[in-house]
């Protein structure tokens, strides 16, 4: 069996995207809990409904490293109906291997509602309830665990006992909506194999348990899980990262126009970081690329179509502003 360069495990989705036009949004003072808000019991008219198969934290992670250059697979679920037949088409468009998706008889594929309200959206998520099984992966150099289903402990106890018997398999961590509800505790193996961990701000406090604001502290709590490299996204404010020793803050890439849709950005950032270290460069150089690939993506509709090849995201490293760099933190 052939060993990958990266491996990417974890659900995937069709992501309808309903372009509304009639609502608002309501916030506090200082606009972290914001609710988007339309009539009740009435007829709202939307503008129009793009549907983009294969998406989802892993699947975007996996079509990311693919136009990076990296030879790729995808570990996933679907039903055998339309969609997956949809999703596997995308997939292997994007020279993603997908021999590890299982098709499960009588049974949907996932799909999620993307209520896009101005530049940013709310999605309505229902994961189905696959019967989570690893299959015989072998040896990829890089696996990257991402959003599975709130029946998937099962799974994560197998995974983790996959780790333990493969050492020299480096793991990147972007953990899901159900992943963090199973809580820190339950899927502790996993966060003590990370090599690199990814999360925003937010998600990271509801993970530690703690209202601490402070970026390094947040950093330094996580890596006490286990994660050697902790990754904070903290949204157009920028990206900081942290291996126990050096902390670096990196910048948002300039956008050359404002954001169009912002779904996918976070994964951009993530799969882009690690398919950087996967190519052997280090931590500084992973944090330039990331951010140029969430800046392409928040350019189009949905979380794949503006994800970059090498060549391009290397045209755009070098004509970045001068201050376009990793600083010391």
């Amino acid at each position: 069996m052939e060993n990958f360069d990266f491996m990417a495990i974890g659900d995937t989705v069709t992501d309808a995207f309903i372009r509304l036009k009639d609502a608002s949004v309501n916030c506090d003072i200082n606009r972290e809990n914001c609710m988007i808000c339309m009539r009740f019991a009435d007829k709202i008219p939307y503008e129009a409904v793009y549907i983009v198969p294969a998406v989802g934290n892993s699947a975007n992670a996996a079509a990311s490293a693919a136009r990076l250059g990296l030879k790729t697979a995808f570990v996933s679920n679907i039903g055998d109906d339309y969609f997956g037949t949809e999703c596997l088409k995308a997939l292997k468009a994007e020279q993603v291997d997908t021999r590890f998706v299982a098709v499960h008889k009588g049974q949907k594929t996932n799909y999620h509602y993307v209520l896009w309200y101005e530049d940013d959206r709310t999605i309505l998520i229902k994961h189905e309830g696959y019967d989570y099984q690893l299959p015989d992966i072998n040896s990829p150099k890089w696996i990257y665990l991402s959003s599975l289903g709130e029946n998937s402990r099962d799974f994560h106890a197998d995974f983790s006992s996959y780790l333990a018997a493969h050492p020299d398999i480096k793991l990147a961590f972007q953990p899901g909506t159900y992943q963090i509800k199973l809580g820190k505790e339950s899927i502790v193996k996993i966060y003590q194999r990370t090599e690199v961990f990814f999360c925003n701000k937010e998600e990271y406090q509801r993970i530690l348990e703690t209202r601490e604001e402070d970026v390094k502290k947040l950093m330094a709590m996580m890596r006490e899980l286990g994660p050697k490299v902790a990754v904070l996204t903290d949204g157009p404010r920028g990206s900081y990262a942290f291996d126990g020793v050096n902390g670096w803050y990196m910048p948002v890439y300039p956008d050359p126009k404002p954001p169009y849709e912002r779904t996918g950005a976070g994964d951009a950032f993530s799969s882009t970081f690690t398919a950087a270290l996967v190519l052997g460069f280090d931590i500084p150089t992973a944090l330039r690329w990331g951010p140029i690939n969430s800046m392409s993506v928040v350019q189009y509709v949905g979380a794949r179509e503006g994800l970059l090849t090498r060549e391009k995201l290397e045209e755009y490293l070098k004509k970045a502003p001068a201050d376009y760099q990793p600083k010391k933190i």
